[in-house]
């Protein structure tokens, strides 16, 4: 499939820089999240969380703290029985699935045993805030306090107890993928074996705005209505009419308004929307919950946190025989809703951008007693890069082969495409050998040698370091509505949802392209379940991929009706009508009418043939098949202190291939975005647990470090696409491809700047004391 936009070049139409439709509002402080809206007679909820990280709940005594004047009900977890509501699961990809599944799926508040700091133990609303917290204050409850788990590093060798009692050992579900018999064939004959034991560590999400949700209850219609902070809202009101209330969808409208950053951690509902559902209805008022910061910490899931055993064979020559990875993911207490996403993509990933002939991937998913995770930009793509791009420089080091000149040896070549990996996966498109080349030039590879010798010169180290990287990006089919009005205004109904990426803009450029119509005349309708019928929401980089594929066909039905139309009104055969740049034709003649005037004519009553139907709009589905495939490489160059163990990232060059590019600006923003966050995980950002409480250590903003804008150099960004095939834009997903290759390119320059010195590997995030203490280790 090729995409075919208007001949006439348009300045807001596909393929240019137009700056984002939404930020006016934002920057005027227009924008409208939950937390800003205000109900008459709204109430208050707060949830008292488990300060233990095992343990079980002997009693509960809520006596004092109902009494206190302002406190409209405690809910605790045996009122959740009694009213006979549903618990939270999780879906298994059985295709991956290795023997048995066990989730213990979870409900909104814990009865009996409370499995991890922040486990919500009651709900208390109030008609303030601050009376529900107080409240929360005074509410005793016994524990029995029990023996946790929370280290993963023991967890998977089973030296910790056991989170649910009747298991036999910490594994949820174990994941598997590849030809161990192939493998084992390709170790047998090799010349050498790299081994190593890779860790990702375990980040939070910290988006900009709080998770907020408030529920209401209309009696009379026996209707809810949530507003939640929702990268999903109409998958969250299928999973909580179903699985939690057990009611009609139709019973439940699911509003996400302004969202501020998701990054796949608001991909799923909470517990929060439960309750505050399940209080309106209770006390039959509106009931918001707010996260505080402090609460996220110990409430929105968390990510990534792998510890893998790899292997990777070569021959004679440096080429990859073959790749073996035992791995140990950490789900948490619980198996989240989206709890098995990352493990999934991380087993299906390992293959990544070379030519691997035989591989094996065990992935098990351990309980532990810390907060559930779930994905995270990137999702199980991150770890699995890191892990081949580690790989690749431990065997550029031990086979003295320069680390470019072993990748060139390994990566797909754009002749091989179509190209079949030895697992799941079928690439079909990418120049991974000139993105790399065109990437080595770009950051000036050749005379990194002066610049390392003026660092010495100072008294500092200097490293680079490169990451070829690829990622599986647009999962799901999606729905896209097209909808004119009288007066030629556009409606985009949108199944996907933007917070934070330009939907409204780059589905106005699309539009605008597609049927000739004014830019400034397109709007965008998302995020209400009422309004919106289906869809799929935005996760896994598939809004523009998909949703633009089927806002593509959306468009095409809008022109077939319009030449339907256009030919009763021209008195032509619609055979004979063409359209191009927003208006309709009959062929050979100068008989025409613009697209807006058929707009206004079929929404006219008047005699009208019923073939016609009324209005003028249309509708696409697009459906994803086997996605498709962004990649790129990235080279990052590092200073190092050796005094202090402090590292200057100096430079940061990505050449990226997400296919079309639709809108350069906003492409250049979602990268921006997803360096920033690659590189926090590699230098800065951690989640670190007490070893034996299970208490969370990193629970604010002063022991959590993010990355600063002073800590980050100008960024080198160049386009470097090759369209797919996999849709009619021949666009791929750009949302989280920065945040794949940054943390193994950071972490190979600063390994590359400590090699002088001894230190040949160091575990994320490489902050000044970790590379300190190496430094002073291998002296």
């Amino acid at each position: 499939m090729a995409i075919i936009f208007q001949e006439k070049e348009m300045k807001n139409g596909v393929g240019q820089p137009v700056t984002r439709k939404e930020d006016p509002k934002f920057l005027m402080g227009r924008g409208r999240y939950v937390d800003d809206i205000d109900l008459p007679d709204l109430a208050y909820g707060f949830v008292l969380r488990s300060i233990h990280a095992n343990a079980k709940i002997k009693s509960i005594d809520t006596k004092e703290a109902k009494a206190l004047p302002g406190v409209i009900g405690i809910l605790t977890g045996d009122d959740y029985a009694s009213d006979g509501l549903g618990v939270i699961h999780a879906e298994i990809n059985p295709n991956l699935l290795k023997g048995e599944a066990i989730q213990y799926p979870h409900a909104a508040l814990v009865r009996e045993y409370v499995k991890c700091v922040g486990a919500p133990v009651a709900f208390v609303v109030a008609e303030t805030q601050s009376i529900a917290k107080d409240a929360a204050e005074i509410i005793e409850i016994d524990y029995e306090i029990l023996d946790s788990a929370t280290e993963l590093s023991k967890v998977r060798s089973g030296n910790t107890p056991i989170v649910w009692e009747g298991m036999k050992s910490n594994v949820s579900f174990t994941y598997g993928m590849g030809d161990a018999e192939k493998v084992a064939a390709a170790f047998s004959d090799s010349a050498h074996i790299v081994k190593s034991t890779v860790v990702n560590n375990r980040i939070t999400t910290n988006a900009m705005e709080p998770r907020c949700s408030i529920g209401i209850f209309e009696p009379g219609e026996e209707k809810f209505t949530l507003y939640s902070s929702n990268q999903r809202p109409n998958n969250a009101r299928q999973a909580i009419a179903n699985e939690i209330f057990e009611i009609s969808e139709a019973q439940l409208r699911v509003i996400s308004p302004d969202v501020g950053g998701g990054f796949g951690m608001k991909g799923s509902f909470y517990g929060e929307d439960v309750l505050v559902l399940w209080a309106a209805r209770k006390y039959s008022k509106p009931i918001k919950w707010n996260s505080e910061r402090s609460e996220s910490f110990v409430t929105d899931s968390h990510a990534r946190d792998v510890i893998s055993d790899c292997e990777m064979s070569f021959d004679a020559d440096g080429k990859v025989t073959g790749l073996r990875v035992h791995a140990d993911y950490n789900i948490g207490a619980y198996v989240a809703p989206g709890g098995s996403i990352s493990p999934m993509w991380f087993t299906l990933l390992l293959s990544g951008v070379y030519r691997i002939p035989a591989v094996e991937v065990v992935t098990r998913c351990h309980f532990t007693n810390t907060i559930s995770t779930a994905p995270y930009r990137g999702a199980g793509r991150p770890e699995s890069a890191f892990i081949l791009e580690r790989l690749m420089d431990m065997a550029s080091n031990q086979l003295n082969i320069d680390p470019i000149e072993i990748r060139r040896k390994n990566l797909i070549t754009s002749d091989e495409m179509p190209y079949q990996t030895a697992l799941m996966f079928s690439y079909d498109s990418g120049e991974f050998i000139e993105i790399m080349d065109e990437a080595v030039k770009e950051a000036n590879w050749s005379e990194f040698e002066e610049r390392k010798k003026e660092s010495e010169s100072k008294g500092k180290l200097r490293g680079i370091g490169l990451a070829c990287y690829l990622e599986g990006a647009a999962p799901f089919n999606e729905r896209m509505e097209i909808r004119f009005d009288s007066g030629g205004t556009v409606t985009v109904v949108a199944g996907t949802h933007s917070h934070g990426q330009g939907h409204e803009t780059i589905y106005s450029q699309m539009v605008s392209d597609f049927l000739g119509v004014p830019y400034e005349s397109v709007h965008l309708v998302q995020g209400d379940t009422d309004k919106v019928p289906m869809g799929r929401g935005t996760v896994g980089s598939r809004s523009i991929t998909v949703g633009g594929s089927a806002l593509r066909l959306a468009s095409d039905e809008v022109i077939e009706k319009g030449k339907k139309i256009a030919g009763h009104l021209l008195e032509a055969s619609p055979e004979d009508i063409e359209f191009n740049s927003g208006s309709f034709s009959v062929a050979g003649t100068d008989k025409s009418i613009d697209i807006t005037e058929i707009a206004k004519r079929s929404h006219t009553p008047v005699m009208w043939p019923g073939e016609l139907g009324m209005g003028l709009e249309g509708v696409g589905v697009f459906q994803s098949g086997p996605g498709n495939f962004p990649n790129g490489c990235q080279i990052a160059e590092v200073e190092v202190d050796a005094e202090t163990g402090k590292v200057t990232l100096e430079n940061m060059v990505i050449v990226g291939d997400v296919g079309t590019v639709i809108n350069p600006l906003l492409l250049g923003g979602q990268i921006h975005g997803g360096l920033t966050q690659g590189i926090g995980q590699a230098l800065f950002e951690d989640v670190v647990y007490e070893k034996n409480g299970g208490q969370l250590l990193s629970a604010s903003f002063q022991d959590y470090t993010m990355p600063r804008a002073d800590d980050l150099p100008f960024y080198d960004i160049t386009s470097h696409p090759v369209p797919t095939k996999q849709n009619p834009l021949g666009v791929k997903g750009a949302g989280e491809t920065g945040t794949v290759g940054a943390p193994p390119a950071v972490l190979n320059a600063v390994i590359n700047a400590l090699q002088s010195k001894g230190v040949t590997d160091i575990e994320m995030p490489a902050t000044p004391e970790k590379i300190w203490l190496a430094l002073r280790k291998a002296a």
